[in-house]
């Protein structure tokens, strides 16, 4: 049992919030969608994502698809666990970098 405390004292959990804008010019549409969930899917943190008051996971594409996120849209972007700040951070590049599409 003192092995268990050590273990999650260890992972100690990280909450991270952070609001981002989607700039591409096609919005979350289906291959955003599948990498973002391959971004935040690397990671041992829980992500989610906001939009107008409905939450999903960030690791489920179906739920990406269905916040129905186009260009402008602002999504809050939550991050829970032992390496949220590395996951808020590539997943903030890859909206920057607008999914690789402009």
């Amino acid at each position: 049992m003192g092995l268990l405390n050590r273990r999650s004292a260890a992972d100690s959990v990280e909450k991270l919030e952070k609001e981002m804008t989607i700039i591409n010019r096609l919005g979350l549409h289906a291959r955003p969608a599948a990498m973002f969930v391959r971004v935040a899917s690397r990671h041992r943190c829980d992500i989610w994502v906001a939009k107008e008051g409905e939450e999903i996971s960030g690791k489920s594409i179906m739920g990406l698809m269905m916040l129905a996120a186009g260009q402008g849209s602002k999504l809050h972007i939550r991050a829970e666990g032992p390496d949220a700040a590395q996951a808020l951070q590539e997943i903030e590049q890859l909206i920057q970098s607008r999914f690789n599409e402009d």
